[in-house]
């Protein structure tokens, strides 16, 4: 860098920065010291820096004195372009998807704590389930809250549930939610009553990306029909849906198991 090009330099700026990319590339955090040692500064220039981040909630504290990254700045990218492009590849697969099941779906992203809904597809009868674009939806009581959390690694999932703040403040995952983990992976979607809709269940498959973790969730809010004969039951709108959102995954860079 010449003299020129570091004119502008901004010292906190850099100092926070260089907290950040040091932490992205470490697996189970690190303590102020040893941040500090491996940044060749001392501890004390980092305190209150490290302080502004876990506020605003790009760093946390585990296991008491260790500093790790959230998954905010995950979080933010996936609002913009990444998301943009997801939604894109998703819409037609989406569509295909109502048509055939005759029901509505959702894509919905983890975003600092919560699911929200990046895509809607509304059915093509009279009669569905919409849910708005941007809407925040819990992660605990939730069918694609539950595949979320489900498809990643227990690290990961750490992090996502840390920065989940329940109605109760609480960040631990319910105990019976955690065993419900393994079924949901085993089975490769969550069907669940709706919390929030009466006579509705909710089932949900992962978008996964190469290294199995799910980038998404698209939900079907399952209604039954009256007219039962001119749509698919829920054992065949479930099927739909899994080969949804495999075929999104596949343009998402996963490979599916021989």
């Amino acid at each position: 860098m010449t003299e020129s090009d570091d004119r502008y330099r901004a010292p906190a700026l850099d100092k926070g920065l260089d907290i950040l990319e040091c932490l992205a590339g470490i697996e189970g955090g690190l303590t102020q010291a040893e941040l500090a040692k491996a940044l060749d500064r001392s501890p004390n220039q980092f305190y209150r820096m490290l302080d502004r981040l876990v506020r605003r909630g790009y760093v946390t504290r585990i296991e008491g004195d260790r500093f790790a990254l959230t998954l905010k700045m995950f979080g933010m990218a996936q609002l913009h372009a990444p998301t943009r492009r997801l939604v894109s590849y998703a819409t037609p697969l989406m569509r295909a998807l109502a048509e055939e099941s005759r029901q509505a779906n959702q894509l919905v992203v983890f975003d600092r704590g919560k699911a929200v809904v990046v895509a809607q597809q509304e059915a093509p009868g009279y009669w569905g389930i919409s849910i708005r674009v941007g809407s925040h939806i819990d992660l605990f009581d939730t069918g694609s809250g539950h595949t979320l959390l489900a498809f990643n690694t227990p690290e990961r999932r750490a992090l996502m549930v840390a920065e989940n703040q329940t109605p109760h403040g609480t960040t631990e995952i319910p105990a019976d939610l955690t065993a419900k983990f393994e079924r949901i992976r085993a089975q490769g979607y969550e069907q669940m009553p709706s919390a929030q809709t009466a006579n509705v269940v909710n089932i949900s498959a992962p978008v996964l990306a190469p290294d199995d973790s799910a980038i998404a969730a698209i939900t079907i809010p399952f209604m039954p029909l009256v007219d039962a004969a001119a749509a698919p039951d829920i054992t065949a709108a479930t099927k739909l849906l899994q080969t949804t959102c495999a075929s999104l995954s596949r343009l998402a860079g996963h490979e599916a198991p021989d």
